[in-house]
């Protein structure tokens, strides 16, 4: 699965953008230990820091989701054995606690330049408070909780473009690699990769306010994601409706000009 073009907003938007799933939609993607995503989360589970919980909280309820997802998913066998959480899905996973509204237990391999650490036992606002443009995100934070955390399964995608082909971009773990130079707008696009977040929540069980949160980063270079002119149209009209805060805090002010220079000449 690749980032589904038509999840890009135009005009560009700070929102939720969930989608209901319908019953028996895969949420889960067994992770192949010949890929370069295996590796990368390998040496922080072998590092010690793949999981985080607050104390007290006893994650065993979403572990069982996870599994009996997974068993939905035709993927049954993929903790089998002794195969750690970490290494048989493609997916981080995180808990969202309906009643407090916070995550208490976090499985993440692979953030987007955030920290783990600093999320964990969070409420809703605080964990969304860097996000620019976040006002409407913020104003229906207690009822994004409620529906995600209701029963039902859904789905939403975040996207961006980078320099880096690295999945795992901790902020402490990896600086943030430069952008090319900016002069020669094919050369700079040879130089990107999309990189995407499927994003879904699934249910703890019939009797808890809690929803496994998934993310699933997808990356692919920039040239081949953008083939048609239909989606460099698309994705030029984004980036041209992007504010300054929110291309600043996805670290794309100083590409935007040569990818909307690349973009135009596709579309």
């Amino acid at each position: 699965m690749q980032l589904d073009f038509d999840q890009i907003a135009v005009p560009f938007r700070m929102q939720p953008g969930l989608r209901r799933l319908e019953a028996g939609a895969p949420q889960l993607t067994r992770l192949d230990p010949a890929s370069a995503l295996f590796e990368e989360k390998r040496k922080v589970l072998q590092a010690g820091q793949s999981r985080l919980s607050v104390p007290g909280f006893d994650p065993t309820p979403a572990l069982q989701a996870i599994a009996e997802k997974a068993r939905q998913d035709g993927m049954a066998d993929a903790l089998g054995g002794d195969k750690p959480l970490e290494l048989a899905f493609q997916e981080d996973f995180a808990v969202l606690d309906g009643d407090s509204t916070t995550l208490p237990w976090l499985c993440v391999c692979v953030p987007s330049h955030w920290a783990p650490e600093e999320k964990l036992g969070l409420a809703f606002a605080a964990v969304h408070a860097p996000v620019a443009d976040n006002a409407a995100l913020q104003a229906a934070g207690t009822q994004l909780v409620r529906l995600v955390t209701g029963g039902a399964c859904w789905e939403r995608f975040v996207w961006t473009v980078s320099p880096s082909p690295g999945h795992d971009q901790h902020p402490r773990r990896h600086s943030r690699t430069p952008w090319p130079p900016a002069g020669d707008a094919d050369a700079f696009a040879c130089a990107c990769f999309l990189r995407a977040e499927r994003q879904t929540f699934f249910p703890v069980g019939r009797a808890t306010r809690q929803a496994v949160f998934t993310i699933r980063v997808m990356i692919q270079p920039l040239v081949q994601a953008v083939n048609t002119p239909e989606r460099a149209g698309r994705l030029h009209a984004s980036l041209a409706s992007m504010s300054d805060a929110v291309l600043a805090y996805k670290g794309l002010a100083p590409a935007r000009d040569p990818l909307m220079r690349w973009l135009e000449s596709r579309a």
